[in-house]
């Protein structure tokens, strides 16, 4: 059914779960490269991938260390396959083999993110962790997006300092900002969004069940493109299921990011 309808999904399956499995579509397909997940949900997403449909993804253990395993969220690597200090990591992020999941403070409506400061850059109201790797990131390899609470203060009309660089931006630079730049998707607490557009701006892809889609444009502070028909966010099979409870996840972690 689509989003207009009141189907829930499967019996059991969490909010928390279904954005585990929205998170873990962004590396769908990406044969090897690595998946840098930034945060507990995008974590077990980017496991669960490598499970499942993309087992050649490369993960770290958030140091230096490619795991050779998959091990629980938080557990060290029982194998290790490689050594992958900062310096390669870097050589890395700017090849484009490499697909990074950020967080984002601020984010609108043509990809820009901010993770800077919000207010005036001389004079901000609050000082956030900075650009950090952000721009290298957003156009040298692809960069989606994770968002645990979605409000008009997070999707925002313009970012107040472009941390990532969003679509039109990277245009404008030319060829050698576009050549790996790709922001695949943002997954928030409420559904997933792409920039599938004409004009490269975002789009509603799918709610998770139990969101309307007038929520979902209530809590965006800008207009949104929305298709006449949208669906719900793909329900977890039992084999998912099973992986993120039991193996990836047994501690239940996933529902302090997004609670029941």
């Amino acid at each position: 059914m689509s989003a207009t309808g009141t189907t829930a999904g499967p019996a059991g399956a969490s909010r928390a779960e279904y954005c585990v499995v929205a998170c873990a579509e962004a590396w769908r397909g990406a044969g090897e490269i690595l998946a840098s997940p930034m945060g507990t949900v995008p974590a077990i997403g980017a496991r669960l991938a490598k499970l499942t449909f993309s087992p050649d993804l490369l993960l770290t253990d958030g140091e230096a260390l490619l795991m050779g395993d998959t091990p629980a969220v938080g557990a060290g690597p029982g194998s290790v396959e490689g050594w992958l200090p900062f310096r390669q990591h870097l050589a890395l992020t700017a090849t484009g083999r490499r697909h990074v999941m950020m967080g984002a403070s601020q984010i609108d409506r043509h990809g820009n993110q901010n993770i800077s400061c919000i207010g005036d850059w001389a004079r901000p109201t609050r000082q956030l962790l900075g650009v950090r790797g952000a721009p290298v990131n957003t156009l040298n390899n692809p960069t989606s997006y994770w968002i645990p609470k979605h409000s008009a203060r997070v999707f925002v009309e313009h970012v107040d300092m472009v941390s990532g660089v969003g679509y039109a931006r990277a245009a404008a630079a030319g060829p050698s900002a576009t050549r790996y730049h790709r922001i695949p998707e943002v997954v928030s607490d409420l559904g997933v969004f792409d920039f599938e557009t004409p004009d490269r701006t975002m789009r509603l892809r799918s709610v998770h069940p139990g969101v309307r889609v007038e929520q979902i444009t209530e809590a965006t502070g800008f207009a949104l493109t929305v298709p006449d028909e949208v669906p719900f966010t793909r329900e977890p099979t039992d084999a998912e299921l099973r992986l993120i409870r039991e193996v990836i996840d047994p501690k239940g972690l996933r529902g302090r990011e997004v609670p029941a």
